[in-house]
């Protein structure tokens, strides 16, 4: 199976546990947008308590889950955000 590269821009909680406000990934093609985030939680188990609440974006477009992934991709996952 070939891989795909993705960037992925980060944000509040998911920017805080990588100290980055960018990563590029490679994943197996076909993969979902949801595995960008089973992947963070596996290296950054404290991130499991946004996993019910974090939405999903590709290329500017908020999608489900299960959207299948592109090479090239820009993924965003949206952790809520608390205002003030």
């Amino acid at each position: 199976m070939s891989a795909i590269a993705i960037t992925v821009k980060l944000f509040a909680a998911y920017q805080e546990a990588y100290q980055a406000s960018e990563l590029m990934l490679q994943l197996p093609s076909q993969s979902p947008v949801s595995e960008v985030l089973e992947r963070f939680i596996t290296e950054h188990p404290e991130l499991e308590r946004w996993r019910s609440l974090t939405r999903f974006g590709i290329n500017y477009q908020f999608v489900e889950a299960d959207t299948f992934l592109q090479d090239g991709d820009e993924v965003v996952l949206i952790p809520p955000t608390s205002g003030g």
